[in-house]
């Protein structure tokens, strides 16, 4: 399905590397939009449900960002259920976050302007890495770009129910599928690492941009949590974009192209010097 998707621009440099982290060894794969000045750096996580998806399936869409950002964008190869169940997947992107932070110097990035991103899983996974850098001593983060997120295991909103199964969205016994295989008892779904919703306390996060589509089945959880970081205190912009669905920055329309401008504008301006 990834050769049909439209093929990734340009960048100034591409080079793809495997790190030694607190959790375990991982590919990455670095993008350079320019070339010579030390540049602010953007770790992404890529979307797949935690069972799909790699550093190839979102080649583009990284490309896309580290061009629209004009930072460089670290693309993280993260451990995939249902061999690797939680946590590992939150554990290599925490430890995966650090080693950037400790290395930036090395790939001509600047660790003071650092900021995450991912898209649906990724985007779960992004706004995890935010919490565990709060509360577990660092690395500072600058911003949070959530795309589309996966933030609700509850599986209980407006969206998630009439949606499911339709506009391209996965059915709900799919939907239970992906959880079953990415997690280890019922009981994980409510934990802040699983569901970031409901982690209660969202004060002092970084600022956030989050993207939602229209006929998503993970609208409202999204948008949700951008009210609850906005009650916390937290600077948040919620872009929805409508007649748009779940996962469309990867596909061939005009709004994907707007869309991910838009969000990269957003990175650029926060981790402006």
């Amino acid at each position: 399905m990834a050769q049909l998707l439209p093929a990734g621009a340009k960048v100034a440099a591409c080079e793809d590397r495997e790190i030694q982290t607190c959790s375990g060894a991982a590919r990455v794969r670095i993008y350079r939009p320019t070339l010579g000045t030390r540049a602010p750096v953007t770790v992404f996580f890529h979307g797949g449900g935690f069972m799909l998806g790699d550093l190839d399936t979102h080649d583009s869409l990284a490309r896309g960002l580290a061009n629209a950002s004009r930072s460089i964008l670290v693309s993280v190869d993260y451990p995939l259920a249902p061999e690797h169940k939680f946590p590992e997947a939150p554990d290599l992107a925490y430890a995966a976050t650090r080693w950037v932070a400790e290395h930036a110097d090395e790939f001509g990035g600047d660790a003071s302007r650092l900021a995450v991103a991912g898209d649906s899983s990724g985007g779960n996974l992004a706004a995890v890495v935010a919490l565990m850098a709060r509360d577990q001593g660092g690395p500072r983060l600058a911003f949070q770009l959530l795309i589309y997120p996966d933030l609700d295991f509850r599986r209980s909103n407006f969206s998630i129910r009439h949606y499911a199964g339709k506009y391209g969205n996965i059915s709900r016994e799919t939907q239970f599928w992906f959880m079953d295989n990415y997690l280890s008892s019922e009981e994980q779904r409510t934990l802040p690492t699983v569901s970031p919703i409901l982690a209660g306390d969202l004060a002092n996060l970084p600022p956030a941009y989050i993207v939602t589509a229209q006929y998503d089945a993970l609208r409202d959880e999204a948008e949700q949590y951008g009210e609850l970081l906005e009650d916390a205190g937290v600077p948040v912009t919620i872009r929805r974009w409508n007649g748009m669905i779940h996962e469309f920055l990867r596909q061939p329309f005009d709004d994907s192209l707007a869309a991910i401008s838009e969000a990269g504008q957003a990175l650029a301006d926060a981790l402006a010097p």
